[in-house]
């Protein structure tokens, strides 16, 4: 069919169907977007910054590390802060955001948590020049607030970590790690604040498991 001579007419009766359609398409994208809590005012961005004390266990390495960007669903590494408050639903506090999507909170707390604890050489991104004997893959498999049948929710973290030995390009190491911490309230202050406790405690938890498998396989040194 050309769309070429068609006439004023059929001009006319295709800008009354783009607008027809364009009032139908509308509706069903806000439909698609379950909110909960806040109000219309302009949203509170909250950016979690927690800091990590070392372990006197933790070992002291002579390796380097790159931290790759975590991989994660778009339904989980989204600036909206996801609520479950049942069973198998999803929805997004309103008038509420991160300054960081939660793939970029966990890699920069696990990088700071290894950085300041002394532990080890050298820690980089991953493409940042850093000629890394390992490399950590993490996978974030649950950033939510999470109520699970109780009265206030709790921040819920889950990550899949593995260690790569960069020269053979073998894992030597896997763990899946789950931190749920209580928010005091159900307000979203306060679940921000809970998942700025849980945050920092996976990030201890992956840094030290990381300095342990690693020294599996390079040479450690006794912790300072």
């Amino acid at each position: 069919m050309s769309l070429t001579g068609t006439g004023n007419r059929e001009s006319g009766m295709a800008k009354t169907t783009w607008r027809r359609l364009a009032t139908m398409v509308v509706p069903v994208l806000l439909a698609g977007c379950s909110i909960v809590g806040g109000s219309k005012e302009p949203a509170t961005v909250y950016a979690p910054d927690p800091r990590v004390s070392p372990d006197a266990s933790w070992p002291r390495v002579t390796w380097q590390l790159e931290i790759a960007r975590p991989d994660a669903a778009r339904s989980v590494d989204s600036l909206r802060i996801a609520v479950r408050p049942t069973p198998g639903e999803l929805q997004v506090y309103k008038g509420a955001s991160w300054a960081k999507t939660p793939s970029e909170q966990l890699q920069a707390v696990v990088q700071r948590a290894l950085e300041d604890s002394g532990k080890i050489d050298a820690v980089a991104t991953k493409g940042n020049g850093v000629a890394a004997d390992y490399t950590l893959l993490t996978e974030l498999r649950r950033y939510e607030s999470d109520y699970a049948g109780n009265a206030v929710p709790a921040a819920t973290i889950e990550v899949n970590a593995k260690l790569l030995h960069a020269p053979d390009q073998a894992i030597v190491a896997s763990h899946t790690f789950l931190q749920a911490d209580p928010a005091a309230a159900t307000d979203t202050a306060s679940v921000a604040t809970a998942f700025g406790t849980a945050l920092g405690r996976i990030g201890h938890d992956i840094a030290g498991w990381t300095l342990s498998n690693g020294s599996a396989r390079q040479p450690a040194t006794p912790g300072k």
